[in-house]
């Protein structure tokens, strides 16, 4: 998340969901989109019924290719390549948008002498993608009036994942898609409410809204309204960095709320020897998880529908949640919990309700400030909202950029952390299934969604079942150089030679077992999407 913040200020979608639909061309990369986001893929699906050209770029053919023109399947870790060979097409034939190049943006020239080499038979040699295949992509891309980029976890869960993300901004920019509708570079959420933790000071760099640490003005302005001195302009650390001193010894103890990295993180036998190091453990969720069972306090919480506040969906859009029902036991808001706690520890915190909190948040953060409680009583506000007669801004960019001019990257391939050898010489990639959510700790209590997908899975291709001897249905084990689990082989057309897939839902055959935790330098990202492994048959 740090990364995208790095790569567009924000982190966040330039266009809205709806706006999507009225692209001539959609790109979709590093996103099961009909899975991960069923709600907003209905929206690609209906464009391209409509006659927009979706493209579909991923190692497995996922079911949003049903409904593509064109289907890429690189080998996983090497999109820049794939993004630098279209750039590389896009200016050998002149297809760049040059008044917006010359007006909007700099740093062109050195992208142009970076993505030289990047020839087509050069990006096949590294990507697998074929030569013709990413001279037409680049075509239709760059010709397109409108041009929309949609991208998820598959791009950023890699050691380069930054790197990817700036990779797809210069995409954008050197084709003039940015800033208009149809257009944009746009994340896809991975989790409810993400934008708006990251909207609020979620990332251990920034205060609300992006706001640097280390920004004198912007801690004057947070002492003045909290009417404290000596806030801290030093950087926090990131959850994987946490990890890693907890392991040492070096950290001591960690509050985690509604999150269950036990299932969640990367090498996980690593991840639980780290906690189990913890001298005090507090987790706050709504049911009982693998890392609240290990927890030395637990406090339950309410879910969304207990409480009142906003979420910030992946647009960007400020909405209003209000209570639906009562929550059960001694559960209590988020919000009161903190405040109880900081209290007791001797920094007093009262507030009367969400609506006060909301107050607190527009007086400090100027991209929420023009958005009020009555604003958004029907209908959410795309921000920045910087007053109160602003209508909102549902596409970024649109005069200029965050910084001014857009800045062109000049970025190398680099291989992800670990490939495939002769010990290890399968690719894995991991991600979620339709009938589950994340770590399964409220999908995994719902009896018809267990029927659905009731245990973890190994997909496979036909040709490295065979290969191997491996029936479909069979029970099989799988080995890292970090752990092993045991789950049930799969055969699907969805998978390639050479790369497994296997969901990460299920705690009993936790995938995170084998995952890597090499992280990326910026985003401190780790590498779920690529690590090698073997496999074989169970006893």
């Amino acid at each position: 998340m740090a990364g995208l913040a790095a790569a567009f200020g924000s982190g966040a979608m330039t266009n809205t969901i709806a706006d999507i639909e009225t692209a001539d061309v959609i790109l979709v990369t590093g996103s099961n989109t009909t899975e991960n986001h069923p709600v907003l893929s209905t929206f690609i699906k209906r464009a391209a019924m409509k006659g927009t050209t979706v493209i579909v770029i991923d190692p497995r053919k996922i079911k949003l290719t049903e409904h593509s023109a064109k289907w890429l399947r690189p080998t996983p870790g090497t999109d820049i390549a794939w993004i630098n060979g279209l750039m590389h097409v896009i200016i050998e034939e002149n297809l760049m948008d040059s008044d917006f190049i010359s007006n909007r943006t700099e740093g062109f020239d050195a992208l142009q002498e970076t993505v030289k080499k990047y020839t087509p038979k050069y990006v096949e040699d590294i990507t697998g993608i074929s030569s013709d295949d990413i001279i037409q992509t680049a075509r239709i891309f760059a010709k397109a009036k409108r041009a929309s980029i949609c991208y998820c976890m598959g791009i950023t869960q890699h050691t380069c994942g930054t790197d990817n993300v700036k990779s797809l901004a210069n995409l954008s920019m050197l084709c003039g898609h940015l800033g208009k509708p149809g257009g944009g570079v746009n994340p896809l959420r991975g989790q409810n409410n993400v934008q708006g933790a990251c909207d609020m000071g979620g990332l251990p760099n920034v205060l609300t809204a992006y706001q640097k640490v280390d920004d004198a003005g912007a801690l004057k302005k947070f002492e003045t309204s909290w009417n404290i001195t000596g806030l801290s302009s030093k950087p926090g650390l990131a959850v994987t960095e946490m990890i890693q001193k907890a392991e040492h010894g070096d950290f001591k103890s960690l509050y985690i709320i509604g999150e269950n990295p036990l299932v969640s993180d990367p090498d996980l036998n690593h991840a639980e020897k780290a906690f189990k190091n913890l001298e005090f453990l507090v987790v706050q969720d709504i049911f009982l998880t693998e890392t609240a069972s290990l927890a030395d306090v637990v406090l339950p919480s309410f879910c969304f529908a207990e409480k009142d506040g906003t979420f910030s969906n992946t647009e960007r859009r400020v909405q209003r949640i209000r209570k639906a029902v009562e929550a059960p036991g001694f559960a209590r808001e988020d919000w009161k919990i903190i405040c109880e706690i900081a209290t007791r520890m001797g920094t007093p915190m009262k507030y009367d309700n969400a609506e006060e909190i909301f107050e607190e948040i527009r007086s400090v953060t100027p991209s929420y400030a023009g958005i009020t409680w009555e604003r958004i009583d029907k209908i959410g506000i795309h921000w920045p909202c910087p007053t109160l007669d602003h209508p909102g801004t549902p596409i970024l960019h649109t005069v200029q950029f965050t910084r001014g001019k857009g800045l062109f990257h000049a970025i190398d391939h680099q291989p992800p952390a670990e490939l495939p050898d002769n010990e290890y010489p399968l690719m894995l990639t991991t991600g979620r299934v339709i009938y589950h959510y994340h770590t399964g700790t409220m999908t995994m209590k719902s009896e018809g969604l267990n029927i659905m997908s009731p245990e973890c899975f190994v997909e496979i291709s036909s040709g490295d079942a065979d290969r191997m001897g491996i029936a479909n249905g069979e029970m099989i084990n799988v080995f890292s150089r970090r752990g092993k689990i045991k789950a049930r082989a799969q055969i699907s057309p969805k998978a390639v030679n050479g790369t497994v897939f296997i969901p990460f839902h299920f705690a009993k055959a936790a995938a995170n077992r084998l995952t890597n935790a090499k992280i990326d330098p910026v985003a401190k990202i780790p590498e779920f999407k690529v690590c090698a492994i073997t496999i074989e048959k169970a006893a």
